[in-house]
């Protein structure tokens, strides 16, 4: 299948976008109060964050991916 050069730099950028945007969520997130518990402990608060940003950024990543791969095609 032929991906149009200008779809392909779509999906780089938005893969690209979700890299750069979701690890600064993170930050703003691990410095949230309600991240841990009285004892230093995550909380689910932050463990929902994580596999939130973590699974944002594999799709991102994959995304790119597939917008590279469209350009080389």
């Amino acid at each position: 299948m032929q991906l149009p050069a200008f779809l392909a730099v779509v999906l780089v950028v938005a893969g690209l976008w979700s890299l750069i945007v979701w690890p600064q969520f993170l930050r703003r997130v691990m410095k949230d109060p309600r991240s841990r518990d009285a004892g230093g402990r995550a909380t689910r608060f932050l463990t929902v964050h994580v596999v939130l940003v973590s699974v944002s950024m594999v799709l991102g990543a994959a995304t790119a991916a597939i917008g590279v791969a469209g350009l080389l095609s």
